[in-house]
């Protein structure tokens, strides 16, 4: 497998078609893309192209946000996004807000972003895709129309863990892969039959990217190739989801 790193040089701004974005990335760092290639592309320029920067000084705090700011001394108006881009409040403590986003990721700040977003004492931040299956699926058609092959595209984004330490890169958007690869009824090197074991390949697959993107390098796309996979349509990255039903932890 080879994992390639696409740079991009110009900022990203409201109404950039991403997929021509990716292909013109592509053709300047005199790189090809190939049949079965997976472009990882980060959340960031998705989220920059489809308009979701917003400055916090539009953002007035409800009498929540007032009260949750308190006791995490966070910023009222930040908290107040992260309310509004949360459907459920998981945990909090000081400087710390864990919720569950509309899209069903239990993640720090609904996502939201004030790294890489603007200039220093500028007081934008940076809310996640609406829809990143959306964002991935168009992407991919852009690309496959234009020059004719078949790929897989997964959106990335940066994830804290719950028993590790360090951050990760997950898939919080895909397009024309399984997210989870089932190893259910399959036999091991033994002879024994697997029941449960399922592998969350595209969350492999971002993370991987992110070993060549850096997150001061302005790389923001990464090719990888080599990596079998079959196509599908129907795939997206809420199957990756785990429902609260069968989450122990929440």
């Amino acid at each position: 497998m080879q994992i390639i790193p696409i740079s991009v040089n110009q900022d990203v701004t409201k109404g950039d078609d991403i997929g021509r974005l990716v292909m013109q990335a592509v053709k300047a760092n005199r790189v090809s893309m190939k049949n079965h290639d997976v472009v990882v592309v980060t959340q960031k320029i998705i989220s920059k192209s489809e308009g979701r920067v917003l400055d916090l000084s539009t953002v007035k705090p409800s009498s929540q946000a007032l009260e949750l700011a308190r006791k995490t001394n966070k910023d009222p108006r930040f908290v107040e996004l992260i309310l509004l881009e949360s459907r459920k409040l998981v945990k909090y403590s000081e400087n710390l807000i864990i919720t569950e986003t509309k899209h069903g990721f239990v993640c720090a700040n609904a996502g939201i972003d004030q790294s890489n977003v603007s200039n220093p004492g500028d007081n934008s931040v940076l809310l996640l895709p609406v829809d990143p299956d959306l964002s991935a699926k168009r992407i991919r058609r852009v690309i496959a129309d234009t020059i004719g092959i078949n790929l897989a595209v997964v959106v990335s984004d940066t994830f804290g863990r719950p028993f590790r330490l360090g951050q990760t890169n997950v898939a919080i958007g895909v397009s024309g892969i399984d997210s989870i690869k089932s190893y259910v009824g399959r036999t091991d090197m033994y002879g024994n039959i697997l029941r449960i074991t399922e592998i969350a390949v595209a969350d492999e697959l971002a993370s991987a990217a992110e070993l060549v993107m850096g997150k001061t390098e302005r790389i923001p796309i990464a090719i990888v190739r080599g990596y079998e996979f079959s196509f599908t349509e129907s795939n997206n990255a809420k199957s990756l989801v785990r429902d609260s039903v069968h989450d122990l932890f929440r």
